[in-house]
């Protein structure tokens, strides 16, 4: 991706910088130290031991998601078997996870084990991984990132699980494993008006660049660029629009919508309760500059 900088009329490319990290522990200890700027998640432990090795970065979302990360400093078609190996390993050991989820965030933090995630980071990568990411069983996201002048770093989502899955694929189905969370699933309680309303934002937010929609959890349908930026959250009567800053500018939020939970803990920041098809673009609003912050 070519990047330009502009001053007085003038542009300058801004070249490639590759010494901004010197191999992949540099890399790893970068994104460790800002995981939740740059992902948005909650850095939980770097080189964790496995049976088979050491897991780069161990991490939980927003919604208490598990996440894996693996880095590779430039390319390397090992990086999706090495990783959905220690995902297998992680599955086999929830407890070990559940356990440092509780020593370093506390006991009220929440682990929902519906659907793992595993992030891979790389400078590129190859159509066999490519290829092999979409055959996957897991919740496969494979980041490229590119070191620029001036310390700038851009990170881009080549593949993600849920840009290729369908809303008919995610199917409602009981198994050994549990419930499978569909659409359906969260707005079987909901009233028609309710549900116009979330077509109505979830249309419009799939027109956007880069974002991927993740329906199968059992908290809510979220959306997200390398970042989560909204959660919808659904009683009877209304949805719980949840955006990652507590306040917008006036122009943003005139009617004053949204709501500061910021002081809930860590997660979205702001809330605000849609209840009237009035609001819709209003909300909307709201939704695309906590979208706007994750670019």
């Amino acid at each position: 991706m070519a990047l330009f900088q502009s001053k007085n009329d003038k542009v300058t490319q801004v070249g490639i910088d590759l010494s901004q990290f010197r191999n992949e522990a540099a890399l790893r200890d970068f994104f460790a130290g800002n995981l939740e700027e740059l992902l948005g998640l909650r850095f939980l432990a770097n080189e964790y031991r496995t049976t088979d090795g050491r897991i780069d970065t161990l991490a939980i979302d927003e919604v208490g998601t598990p996440v894996i990360i693996e880095y590779k400093w430039d390319e390397n078609d090992a990086i999706l078997p090495q990783g959905l190996s220690y995902m297998a390993w992680l599955k086999d050991n929830k407890r070990l996870y559940d356990l440092l989820v509780s020593d370093r965030l506390g006991k009220d933090i929440k682990v929902f084990w519906d659907i793992p995630r595993l992030i891979l980071v790389a400078q590129r990568f190859d159509r066999r991984t490519l290829a092999a990411a979409g055959e996957a069983k897991n919740s496969v996201e494979l980041i490229k990132y590119t070191p620029y002048d001036s310390g700038i770093l851009h990170l881009e989502t080549v593949y993600g699980s849920e840009k290729v899955r369908t809303v008919s694929e995610t199917v409602a189905k009981l198994s050994s494993k549990g419930v499978k969370y569909s659409l359906d699933h969260h707005l079987n309680r909901v009233n028609e008006d309710v549900k116009q309303m979330f077509y109505a934002l979830q249309a419009e937010i799939l027109k956007w660049t880069n974002v991927d929609e993740r329906i199968d959890q059992k908290v809510g349908i979220t959306y997200r660029t390398t970042k989560s930026f909204v959660r919808f959250e659904f009683g009877k009567s209304y949805v719980n629009v949840l955006v990652r800053d507590p306040r917008y500018d006036h122009k943003i939020d005139p009617k004053g919508l949204l709501k500061d939970v910021s002081s809930f803990g860590w997660g979205y920041k702001g809330v605000a309760k849609l209840k009237s098809k009035e609001d819709v673009q209003d909300v909307l609003e709201l939704v695309r500059a906590s979208y706007e912050s994750t670019l």
